[in-house]
């Protein structure tokens, strides 16, 4: 199944044939799709599926065998790697399952780490907008390990909002916290989408935290096996258990 989208200003992201061949393991097999702006999907699939390389290609954190990954009307695959690099820090952000905070920096510092990185000046206005989004107003100068497993997530948030980037990939956001902390997590990534008009693209394996979305993109062996709009937990539990029953005969 290929999920496209054409080329559009309401397309965020978009992959056309992506394939991405680790010796001889196919982890994508030529797909195609596309994120609309201001969209919120999961993506999901049994391990080893290929959903977090199609992450990891279609936000240029690894170069495809073959076909091609957009941000907007860019194509990732004519960029250099510093060039690629410069458009990471600036249009794209992410979230990661282990928060990749820097411990000898405050919480207000690690927020403002790829503004820093890339040279732009902060936008205060939209950094304390940021801050009181995730709720970290009275954190700001404390350090990593002053803070729990969800206020970290909170301060990665934060820090993939910095810089108002066209889209945030999420690889398990929710994967090392409790079940409320969580829920608190993905209705921050929520807000985002509803409230900023960001676009979020999260993999998971979670059909509660998958739910949150608007659409969930199922792979299984490189392939996109399933597109399911606004699906529920329930209907998505069902989707992947059937997909394990057809994978087991």
């Amino acid at each position: 199944m290929s999920v496209y989208t054409e080329p559009s200003l309401a397309t965020a992201v978009r992959v056309e044939k992506l394939t991405r061949v680790y010796g001889s393991v196919t982890a994508l097999d030529a797909v195609d799709a596309g994120f609309g702006r201001g969209t919120f999907t999961a993506v999901m699939g049994p391990s080893g599926s290929g959903k977090s390389t199609l992450l990891q290609t279609a936000a240029g954190l690894d170069r495809p065998s073959s076909g091609r990954a957009f941000l907007g009307d860019t194509d990732l695959s004519r960029l250099s790697e510093t060039r690629l690099t410069e458009l990471r820090r600036r249009r794209i952000g992410f979230v990661f399952q282990a928060f990749n905070l820097v411990g000898a920096l405050t919480v207000e510092e690690n927020i403002v780490l790829p503004l820093r990185l890339s040279g732009a000046r902060p936008d205060r206005a939209w950094l304390t907008t940021v801050v009181e989004r995730v709720g970290l107003g009275d954190r700001l100068h404390h350090r990593p390990a002053q803070l729990s497993g969800g206020q970290q997530q909170r301060v990665a948030i934060a820090r993939a909002l910095a810089t108002r980037p066209e889209v945030i990939f999420c690889d398990e956001p929710t994967g090392a916290l409790d079940s409320r902390t969580a829920a608190d997590v993905l209705a921050l990534l929520r807000a985002v989408v509803d409230e900023h008009g960001q676009t979020v693209v999260m993999v998971t394996h979670d059909p509660i935290a998958a739910s949150y979305a608007d659409r969930v993109l199922i792979l299984a062996d490189g392939r996109i096996v399933g597109d399911l709009p606004q699906p529920g937990a329930v209907r998505i539990a069902e989707h992947l258990a059937s997909l394990d029953r057809r994978t087991a005969r």
